[in-house]
């Protein structure tokens, strides 16, 4: 499922600031912003804009870095690095941007409706780590790209999820990458978030090297593997670790297209000597809501004062989801980390 970065969302409850006069909390989604007091009422469209959304340079954005002192007329750029954050006002968190419906004349849309393209949003993009390495070619389409989707955006996941068997396992704060031998060519490809990448020295290559990932693969040539790599030069080290590793969190069949299971991904990285990211809570029945998976998220990476990003859901067995189209899996991002990260 693709991140909605710019959506249509209906306000789904108003509430009071505390010692606010002219800022209010809405709710839409599983998402709360701060807006304008009487801006918005219960049943309203509006647009949102969510976390790392990069609107674009026009009219109905520049009150967002226009500078305090800017004169009429004058001329406004926007920051280089400017996203949409997480931030708070008067106490109270608030996670992206939402404005109203009729400031941008849209129209044949409704509740849900993605409008990123429509509306010329980008995406911010951490900067790569060093040594990321030369672009080899496009990411192999045999495999979905490493990502999650937030528990805010896709709420009703929670429902799908209910009374199910489950694992919650630490999300890893480094560079994902993906490992596999493609079954067309038979050639092994080393890849980060977006493409393959070429051989040389480059963290993904070193990993590689590190594991003798080719060798492990191709003694196992119907399996991927999809990791994070964490340690010394990357995100600045938050787990603490005295050099790099990788620590693996899908592992793909590509002959029948299907992630493994979470045990059968442990049994299989036992084969392969590798290490699976770490499981937090296994159950026999899920029944966090939200809000308590984002608390459950809050923590330290062992053995440091850093905040850990957050947690990954999953159900066990694998389990198809129609609200993502994909594997029932989801991830509950940190708002201490958010914080702190901003």
């Amino acid at each position: 499922m693709r991140r909605k970065l710019a959506s249509i969302q209906r306000v789904l409850d108003i509430v009071p600031i505390l010692k606010a006069d002219s800022i209010e909390l809405v709710r839409i989604n599983g998402w709360q912003c701060v807006t304008k007091k009487g801006e918005f009422r219960v049943g309203d469209l509006g647009v949102f804009f969510e976390i790392d959304a990069i609107p674009p340079e026009t009219e109905p954005f520049l009150f967002l870095w226009m500078p305090k002192n800017a004169q009429p007329g004058e001329a406004v750029v926007r920051p280089a690095k400017f996203r949409i954050r997480t931030m708070t006002l008067r106490g109270v968190l608030s996670q992206g941007l939402f404005m109203p419906f009729s400031t941008f004349g849209l129209e044949g849309v409704t509740a849900g409706d993605d409008v990123t393209e429509r509306l010329g949003v980008g995406k911010y993009e951490p900067p790569p780590p060093a040594g990321m390495g030369e672009w080899r070619g496009p990411f192999p389409q045999i495999i979905s790209k490493t990502d999650e989707m937030r528990v805010q955006s896709v709420p009703d996941v929670l429902q799908e999820l209910k009374h199910r068997p489950y694992a919650i396992t630490m999300k890893y704060d480094g560079t994902s990458s993906t490992y596999l031998i493609h079954p067309q060519t038979a050639e092994f490809h080393a890849c980060s978030r977006n493409q393959s990448i070429r051989d040389g020295a480059n963290l993904y290559w070193e990993m590689a090297r590190q594991y003798d990932l080719e060798a492990v693969l191709r003694r196992s040539p119907h399996l991927a593997i999809q990791g994070e790599i964490v340690g010394p030069g990357i995100q600045k080290n938050p787990l603490g670790l005295k050099k790099r590793e990788l620590f693996v969190f899908s592992v793909f069949d590509l002959q029948s297209l299907q992630f493994l299971g979470h045990d059968e991904t442990r049994t299989a990285l036992a084969m392969m000597g590798l290490s699976a990211v770490e499981t937090l809570e296994r159950g026999d029945s899920f029944d966090y809501s939200q809000q308590q998976l984002l608390a459950l998220a809050e923590g330290k990476y062992p053995g440091t004062t850093n905040e850990r990003e957050g947690i990954v859901i999953r159900a066990i067995p694998e389990t198809f989801s129609p609200t993502l189209s994909s594997r029932l899996s989801f991830k509950a991002i940190s708002n201490r980390y958010l914080l702190k990260e901003e």
